[in-house]
């Protein structure tokens, strides 16, 4: 394998991909994961699978930033397949702190809304997000953790800019459903599209994409 300075595109496209994942997996309305430092970087041409990247990464909590824990990642982009996700493996070295009661009191304060909750442009173009909607943009990055995992490839790197729309729908189970529109910064290519995604959410089952549709070709 080869060693990569971590300033190194490839590199740091692959470590947006981690961190993508990763915050679909652990994010939450109490928990914004983020890179502070890409610590090291190892890439490996796998002949006739594709092109695996071994990183070292140190992450930080938005809501916690005196904190910071490691996080080795293994990023795999499989040969000539544009159509299927990157396969990505993490381990997260320390405890990420609990967000335990900082769920359930969301999820307390959602479920007992009179009305669903609508909001647009989080952040609002001064940058400003009003504190009662922080629970709900760290949701879309978990949200948008979920399509930039499955949508990017060895030349993109994707960014969420700004949640455009959201609209909590009111369900007969457990879960709380918000339906986002998230605006997605692809840096490469500089374009900023518009992604559909239905992103269903429980303090016990964490955050899971139950519907995700982008941009239509051409738009």
């Amino acid at each position: 394998a080869m060693e990569l300075p971590p300033s190194h595109f490839p590199a740091a496209r692959a470590a947006a991909v981690a961190m993508g994942y990763l915050r679909y997996l652990r994010g939450g309305p109490g928990r914004g994961l983020q890179l502070r430092e890409l610590r090291s970087a190892r890439r490996q041409d796998i002949d006739d699978v594709g092109h695996k990247y071994y990183l070292e990464l140190e992450l930080e909590d938005v809501l916690d930033k005196d904190r910071t824990v490691n996080c080795t990642a293994e990023v795999l982009y499989p040969l000539g397949s544009q159509s299927s996700a990157p396969d990505v493996q993490l381990t997260v070295q320390g405890e990420l702190r609990s967000t335990e009661e900082a769920d359930k009191e969301f999820y307390t304060r959602i479920r007992s809304l009179e009305k669903e909750l609508v909001a647009e442009n989080i952040p609002d173009s001064h940058g400003n997000i009003p504190p009662e909607l922080e629970p709900i943009h760290l949701l879309a990055w978990a949200a948008s953790g979920y399509v930039i995992w499955q949508n990017s490839t060895e030349n993109t790197k994707f960014h969420l800019a700004q949640v455009k729309h959201v609209k909590q729908v009111k369900r007969s189970d457990e879960d709380l459903q918000f339906d986002y529109v998230v605006l997605l910064h692809e840096m490469v290519s500089q374009e900023v599209l518009p992604w559909q995604v239905t992103l269903l959410w429980h303090p016990q089952r964490g955050a899971r994409v139950s519907q995700c549709q982008g941009p239509a070709p051409g738009d």
